[in-house]
């Protein structure tokens, strides 16, 4: 309900909403005369709910304390993704693979060489100087991972 494009994936929905489908309206109109119209767009809060919604409900990335925590949810048809989170002055590099086509689950990651088994999958945050690089593969869960 929150992606713009949804509101106007045919040339008639379009026309209805009547603002840009790759910003988030802050309204929708209900009354009849303006029905599915979008409004206020460019909103002060609307950039950051919507960077909010990709990087935490789909990519999966939430900060928790001392850690980052990674659960991605993403369309079976995506390969993966790559991002990049700076935690002072470091740098973490983390891609992402989805070789078996699942919306979701991790069955392996690792972290600078080495395997981390905690589930859900809890990423050390260290703010030293240097690049981390996180390598996770979705796909059926390993029972051996070990749970949190």
């Amino acid at each position: 309900m929150l992606n713009p494009i949804n509101h106007s994936r045919t040339p008639s929905e379009a026309q209805r909403y009547k603002v840009e489908p790759y910003v988030v309206a802050a309204d929708i109109y209900s009354h009849p005369a303006h029905l599915g119209r979008g409004g206020w767009t460019w909103y002060t809060g609307a950039a950051g709910w919507m960077y909010r919604a990709g990087l935490e409900s789909l990519l999966g990335l939430r900060r928790h304390g001392d850690a980052l925590l990674l659960d991605p949810c993403i369309p079976r048809h995506w390969p993966g993704f790559k991002l990049v989170y700076r935690f002072g002055a470091a740098r973490y590099e983390i891609e992402v693979e989805n070789p078996d086509g699942v919306c979701r689950g991790v069955a392996e990651a690792v972290l600078d060489g080495v395997r981390l088994r905690e589930r859900p999958l809890r990423i050390p945050l260290s703010s030293a100087d240097g690049v981390r690089r996180l390598r996770v593969r979705l796909g059926a869960v390993d029972p051996k991972a070990g749970a949190a």
